[in-house]
């Protein structure tokens, strides 16, 4: 079936935004495509956390406190590793070990992450597409501009987590993105999709590697039209990870204008909306903050036009 909508998602925030939209239209006709940059290896284990945070956000069984991770975890195998005197700076609890041992097995046996998240969507009862933007490894690298580490690239989860996202930023690059090809279905999803939405994920280091992926920024250009992007800031400012700060640093506007093709903005910073309109984009003020999945199934029947 051609999906009714096509989502470029990140982490938390598409996730949340997910959980409404699959109560505006049936789940069946919602594709989600999931930046992979932030993938990693850890304790032999393929880790997907943007994946992961959608397909267990959708479920209803997200952390609700930590906003990633299983609700009702408990965390003995990252004791047992501690112990040991092991890396324990990314926190992985037991049930989701499951995930990451079922997905690093089943890479090894020669499925490709598509298939595998497929698998991974359907064991949770989901019946929204949930697809990697890519099979091929693309990996969010930047490079801190100050500190011990100063000019040497640092993988994303070192920079997120290990350093919680503390240390000012110089350069972000997309390791892989040129040689990788779209996963089976993203070009379809968002060449057949009613209405195309850019989540309102980080626009650096959700959105960008999904973007950086050959053929994509293409399919959702030619889309423009029916392409809605929800601006990740309010009031100038993200509520949940470094999106705005990254984007000084990097030398983007900090507001929805920054953004760039941004459809619906947050009521709070309304008067940006001529600034919108007078880069040649269609804007809706609305209020972007997902409180709940009731909030976000407005959120979602906003950009659907609805």
């Amino acid at each position: 079936m051609t999906p009714t909508v096509a989502v470029l998602a990140g982490g938390v925030g598409a996730a949340r935004l997910l959980t409404g939209l699959v109560r505006a239209v049936p789940p069946a006709e919602v594709t989600a495509v999931v930046n992979v940059g932030d993938d990693m290896v850890m304790h032999g284990l393929a880790i997907s956390p943007d994946l992961d945070t959608v397909v267990y956000t959708v479920a209803g069984a997200i952390d609700p406190d930590r906003g990633w991770g299983l609700r009702d975890e408990s965390w003995q195998a990252m004791a047992t590793l501690e112990r040991y005197g092991g890396a324990t700076w990314f926190g992985l609890g037991d049930r989701d070990i499951g995930t990451h041992l079922y997905r690093t097995q089943r890479r090894a046996d020669g499925a490709p992450l598509s298939t595998v998240t497929a698998e991974i969507a359907r064991g949770w009862g989901l019946d929204l597409a949930v697809v990697p933007v890519t099979d091929d490894p693309v990996r969010t690298m930047l490079t801190p501009a100050e500190g011990p580490d100063a000019g040497v690239e640092i993988a994303f989860q070192d920079y997120f987590v290990r350093r919680q996202h503390g240390v000012a930023v110089a350069a972000v690059r997309f390791a892989g993105a040129e040689a990788a090809r779209p996963a089976p279905g993203v070009l379809d999803a968002l060449g057949g999709a009613g209405t195309v939405i850019i989540a309102p994920s980080n626009p650096i280091v959700s959105i960008g590697p999904v973007l950086a992926v050959p053929g994509v920024q293409e399919a959702v250009a030619a889309r423009r039209e029916t392409v809605v992007a929800i601006s990740p800031l309010v009031a100038g400012r993200a509520l949940k990870g470094p999106a705005d700060r990254l984007m000084r640093e990097l030398g983007h506007e900090d507001s929805v204008v920054g953004v760039g093709g941004v459809g619906l903005v947050d009521h709070q910073r309304a008067g940006h909306a001529d600034a919108v309109r007078a880069a040649g984009l269609r804007c809706v003020v609305t209020d972007t903050i997902m409180r709940d999945p009731a909030a976000a199934a407005t959120l979602s029947m906003v950009a659907l036009g609805r």
